[in-house]
């Protein structure tokens, strides 16, 4: 029996593309068990979409891993061919995709599009599969699902179009969901909604969720474990409270100046994170956020810091920390 559900050790994946290597990710570990909620922060192009569709075997031309394993549920991902991938792919793991208007086929019924995945992936007849199609919609709150059965996905709003989205994801009861940035086009009132079914049928049907999300507001509510990452690498690591409560990697701190709080003073202004992210074609030699960050010292110019542990599950990579640990001084 493997230790985790989710096993990424040292992974590197790069993009050949005409103009030279993009290293979309460098060095990356996540481990996930079963029944766990794990968040994946970080600003565009940090690589969170990257890490998870790989996992699934879905990295786009030119993409190509390049070190590292992953394994998930027991199977070793880097050895596994197409054929063998789509056994897994909605069957162990599935995958909820940003915008739920693109996803779904706008000539197909809704009901037609539930009933290809329980179809292809189980051994039900047409008649348990409309059955099942039913079932998933009330599952995930949808009224009248007879009705919405018939209907095309532009008959539905966006709240409904996401949901429908969910009850494909959970036709086949997978051990792991994940999530990619899943209520970006939903107004706030639909959001919430939307993120309470999700940990609801977590606890249901007991499985582990990767939530992708630039929005700390989300990961709060629901994840146990967060993962800041930043040009492809995780800078941070730890439990959410760890995370919000004692941040210790200066992107994160940016990151959680930057969103505004409840219990601030009155008009408190927000900190906005100077400049712009790396150019992946060309990171810097050093640690990837040193241009942007305000503490920045020379050696952080020159050389990647190595990882700093606080504990069992809180790590991180700045050379802030391991110079207040070197001192012997309390990290600040």
């Amino acid at each position: 029996m493997a230790e985790y559900l989710v096993d990424i050790k040292n992974e590197r994946l790069s993009f050949f593309t005409p103009a030279g290597e993009v290293k979309a990710l460098n060095d990356v570990s996540i481990h996930l068990s079963e029944g766990e909620v794990l968040g994946i922060v970080g600003e565009s192009g940090s690589g969170k979409s990257v890490t998870a569709y790989s996992l699934m075997g879905l990295t786009a031309h030119p993409g190509k891993l390049i070190g590292g394993t992953l394994e998930f549920n027991g199977h070793y991902i880097n050895d596994m061919t197409e054929k063998d991938m789509r056994k897994i792919r909605g069957n162990e793991v599935s995958l909820i995709f940003q915008d739920p208007m693109t996803s779904l086929n706008p000539v197909y019924t809704i009901g037609n599009q539930i009933e290809e995945v329980i179809l292809l992936h189980t051994d039900k007849n047409k008649k348990q599969a409309h059955e099942r199609a039913k079932e998933l919609l009330e599952l995930v709150g949808i009224n009248e699902p007879e009705k919405r059965l018939k209907q095309y996905p532009h008959e539905l709003s966006g709240g409904m179009r996401q949901r429908v989205m969910i009850a494909i994801a959970l036709a086949c009861e997978p051990k792991l969901l994940i999530a990619d940035e899943p209520t970006t086009a939903l107004d706030v009132t639909i959001q919430a909604q939307i993120l309470e079914l999700m940990m609801e049928l977590k606890d249901k049907l007991g499985m582990a969720i990767i939530m992708i999300t630039h929005d700390l507001g989300i990961v709060a509510s629901m994840c146990e474990k967060i993962a800041v990452m930043y040009a492809g690498k995780i800078v941070e690591y730890g439990t959410t409270d760890e995370i919000f409560y004692e941040p210790k990697h200066e992107y994160t701190k940016g990151l959680l100046k930057s969103i505004p709080r409840l219990d601030a003073e009155e008009h408190e202004r927000l900190v906005p994170i100077e400049g712009t992210p790396v150019d992946m074609l060309n990171p810097p030699k050093g640690c990837p956020f040193a241009p942007r960050c305000d503490s920045c010292m020379k050696i952080c110019l020159r050389e990647m810091p190595p990882v700093t542990e606080f504990g069992d599950t809180h790590y991180t990579q700045c050379w802030l920390n391991q110079k207040a640990q070197f001192e012997g001084g309390k990290v600040q």
